[in-house]
Formats: C-alpha cells, structure tokens, sequence
C-alpha cells in the first residue's frame, strides 16, 4: 500500500493514552524521507484506519504487505528469530519491534548516508536492537528480565519516561496528544543517539581493534598479546572478532592487551574469561605490590603496579611493560 504522487500519506495510531512502542514506531517511519511528512491520525474508528497508510499498535492486524503492525491479537506471537530466521532474540515483538525489524535497515543506512549492502548497517541494526529496541519490546509486552521478584525496581528507562508525558490523572485538561507528540520526538532522540554511536563510534572501534588483532604477531611472537591506542573501547570487539576469526581454543585466545594511559605510562591488561567478567583467562603474577617492591619481586625495571585483583598492571615504558608480558606468558601459577 506504497503511495506516490499528491497522495497523502498517513499513520494511524490509537488515540487516548500512548506507550513507548508506538510512539517510537511512528518517529521511526517518519525518519524515512517518503514518511518525513505523512500525517499521524489518531484514532480506533476501523473506517479511519482503513484508509491510512500505514497502521501501528492498533487495528489488530498484522501484515507488512499492507502495513499494518499491530501485537495485540492473541494470534501474534512473532519475535525477530521468528521472522528472520538468523537472528537470536526470542523477545516478543511489539508495533516498535516490527517497524524496526522491517524498516530498520533502510533507516539506519539513510541516518548514515551509506549503501544499505555495507556489512556496517547490519551490525548496527543488530546492536540497535539487542541495546534499545529489544527492551522497549519486552516491556510492553510484560516481559521481565527477571525469574519472581527483583531487587529494585527500574523507573528511568524510556518506557517509563515516556509514560510520564501522558496527563496526570487530575489534570482539568486531559490532552493526550500533547503528550505523545513530545513522546515521538523524546524517543526519536534516543534511537538517533544509539544509531549515532553504533554507527560512527562503536564501528570505528571495531575498526581498529580488528586491525590491532591482525597486527598481534608484529606486537608479540605468541601472537597472544595486542596493542591498542588512544583509549579505544576494546573488550567487547575483541571477544566477537575472536569468534569471527576463528581464534577461540585457549592456544589463540588473546591473552594480553598494552596500551598507553593519560599520562603516557603504559598498561597491561588480561583479557577477561567473558564479557564483563571479574575471572581472567590469565592473571598477572606479583599481585598487589608496586613501584620497588614490584621491581625487586619481578626484575623488571619502571614497574608502577600490578592491582590486587592481578587483571591489569603498569610500567613507565614500552620496553618494560613488554618484559612484564614476557613474565606472565611463561608464569605457570597464573590462571
């Protein structure tokens, strides 16, 4: 139900009290140059909503021939790994989620004016979707993150900021569109931010924790340690270009990153077991000792510190924080 030429083009909605999804699905749309001017019609009169042109959150209808993207029928039960076999996320969808899931690519390479095809515009609409949609998603759908009661409650998330805008329940004027208009631009502003940095400031890391990991036998000869530069976010890259490059038995694991720090000194850390863990594939020996005493243990020359927890060390120079790598390669009490 594309339209072309002077016909209007239009997005339905429910009127009355709004959410997260649809107020996102509609900024999403309206971030495409052939939707930037469609008006939003709010309403659940079925005649209204037959003639718009695309139809969101309400309608009972799913059917992206014809744009409708409502959830709420007990018929619905789609997730993105069911309507794109080859991706992970189980999560229910809700009128966000399925705007996202068909119009997302399209979207993110024209906020990135690049060609729909670059492997860049894929990856960000996955990170989009794990790190921002995949929650709004979720909550309007019931979904906890948690198995019986949490610990805290969470009340800053988008969702319910957004639910903030609607009218208080006293209020003499009871103007819901008010609300939902600045609930459209309010989450229009965070998937810009999040496109903004998967897109221009994730990727460039990516970009260079890649390179550093083909250069790691020009860094060290056990091709287990890599340099990094200029405080580039590595952890997460590396863990995902580990698996891509085929690097994942404990013989070609990265076991060491060196890197310089604000003052010019330089650092070495271990490469964590997983993501975000406390465990590391290696430590470092002469846990918690420093400057002297560190020289005097290890024999190595400029030695600042290794941190009690032994998953990261200093040394003033390249040369000695390489001789500090030298040492926890060949430790053998380390884990």
């Amino acid at each position: 139900m594309e339209t072309n030429g002077n016909t209007k083009v239009t997005i339905g909605t429910h009127n009355g009290s709004f959410h997260c999804d649809e107020t996102l699905a509609c900024s999403l749309l309206k971030l495409l140059p052939r939707y930037s001017d469609a008006e939003i019609v709010r309403t659940r009169d079925p005649s209204l909503l037959a003639t718009c042109t695309l139809v969101v959150d309400v309608g009972g209808e799913f059917d992206s021939d014809h744009h409708r993207y409502d959830h709420h029928q007990k018929t619905f039960t789609h997730s993105m790994s069911s309507i794109e076999k080859s991706k992970k996320w189980t999560t229910k969808l809700s009128s966000a989620g399925l705007v996202y899931t068909f119009f997302g690519r399209e979207i993110i390479s024209h906020l990135l004016d690049i060609n729909k095809d670059q492997p860049v515009v894929e990856k960000v609409f996955d990170k989009v979707y794990e790190n921002f949609i995949e929650e709004i998603d979720a909550i309007d759908n019931g979904i906890s993150t948690h198995d019986g009661p949490g610990r805290y409650s969470v009340s800053t998330n988008l969702s319910s900021r957004v639910s903030h805008l609607s009218p208080n329940w006293n209020d003499e004027v009871q103007d819901f569109d008010v609300g939902f208009y600045k609930a459209m631009e309010l989450t229009k502003t965070e998937f810009l931010d999040r496109v903004h940095y998967y897109g221009k400031v994730w990727w460039s890391a990516r970009d260079q924790v890649s390179s550093c990991l083909q250069d790691r036998f020009s860094v060290h000869k056990s091709g287990q340690v890599v340099e990094f530069k200029g405080g580039v976010p590595w952890k997460e890259h590396l863990f995902e270009l580990e698996e891509e490059n085929g690097l994942t038995s404990p013989e070609s694991q990265i076991l060491y990153a060196i890197f310089t720090d604000q003052n010019g000194a330089w650092r070495i850390q271990c490469v964590p077991l997983r993501p975000k863990s406390f465990e590391n594939r290696k430590s470092l020996p002469w846990k918690g000792l420093r400057d002297q005493e560190l020289e005097q243990a290890s024999g190595i020359t400029g030695c600042i510190f290794i941190h009690s927890g032994g998953f990261i060390g200093g040394n003033k120079t390249r040369d000695g924080v390489m001789k500090m790598v030298d040492a926890a390669l060949e430790n053998k009490e380390s884990n």
